[in-house]
């Protein structure tokens, strides 16, 4: 999230110790003429409110915590400067949205061959999401992959916890990283912005004030199959913001509200897809690599 300048491609992440990244994100050292960063009121940011979450729900796998547990420790919160404008695509990557039109997005039907024209609004260099017009999801499919999109929460904010600003994108249309306006917004700790949702919160709440804009960054490694058989879990790691919140994190499975997560067997490319919550959530500046992790050259 805070970021000196450095040439848009000049970033290498390496993950494992063996496999290096080459993306647009750029340091974390504040720049002197930068704005200093927004704090979000300290109270309301770390203050457990009654009633968010369930202690009903099953355990996660492995772990004290329950899904959506009401009880699990909220992420500490840490302050980022101000957006700096959109992270330029690398020259291999795949321009999802440049600001411009859906060209490269559809509406889901009810079967995978089923797919109608998507109903979002794509205007001023942003797409927006239109209430109760559905999801939508990439035309094309995609594995192991770099993703890096930019979102920005309805200003002014209207509701609490997850009625306020609530989205999320998911790889493979399976797996969500959640997107909500997690500033000085209380909710329970795996549904916050940048949580993998119902299975691991982010490490630290970055999560810029309504009406900035946000960078998520995140790299999948796809899971893999022999028939019914998962030989593989996916893994998932994230900085938002420049930050990093999730470090190849192993996922459970796809996604599920108020359940542990399952896998389900599906085949190694599956659509991106964004998702109508009924919030007016932005995005900009969407871009993938794909790419072949885990395989040898």
């Amino acid at each position: 999230m805070v970021r000196p300048r450095l040439s848009p491609y000049g970033f290498t992440f390496c993950l494992l110790g063996s496999l290096c990244l080459v993306g647009g994100f750029q340091s974390s050292t504040l720049a002197e003429d930068e704005k200093k960063p927004e704090t979000p009121p300290a109270a309301a940011a770390a203050k457990p409110i009654t009633g968010i979450g369930y202690v009903d729900s099953p355990l996660l796998p492995g772990s004290p915590w329950r899904v959506h547990d009401r009880n699990r420790p909220r992420p500490r919160v840490v302050a980022v400067a101000t957006d700096s404008g959109p992270v330029p695509a690398p020259s291999d990557a795949i321009v999802l949205f440049d600001g411009t039109d859906l060209s490269h997005w559809v509406k889901p039907g009810k079967s995978p061959s089923e797919l109608f024209p998507a109903g979002w609004k794509a205007e001023n260099g942003y797409l927006e999401v239109v209430p109760s017009a559905g999801d939508i999801q990439t035309v094309d499919t995609f594995g192991d992959c770099q993703l890096h999109l930019e979102w920005s929460a309805p200003t002014p904010p209207e509701g609490s916890s997850q009625g306020r600003g609530n989205s999320g994108v998911f790889l493979m249309g399976r797996y969500e990283i959640q997107i909500l306006d997690s500033f000085a917004n209380v909710t329970y700790a795996d549904g916050q912005a940048g949580a993998i949702y119902g299975q691991y919160p982010p490490l630290v709440n970055v999560t810029r004030p309504p009406g900035q804009w946000n960078v998520f960054d995140l790299f999948f490694e796809s899971p893999r199959f022999e028939g019914e058989k998962l030989t593989r879990p996916g893994y998932v790691t994230l900085l938002h913001n420049g930050v990093l919140v999730q470090y190849h994190r192993e996922l459970l499975g796809a996604v599920a509200h108020k359940d542990v997560a399952k896998y389900v067997p599906h085949p190694p490319a599956g659509p991106i897809s964004l998702q109508d919550h009924g919030n007016p959530t932005r995005f900009r500046n969407i871009w993938v690599r794909p790419l072949e992790l885990g395989r040898n050259p």
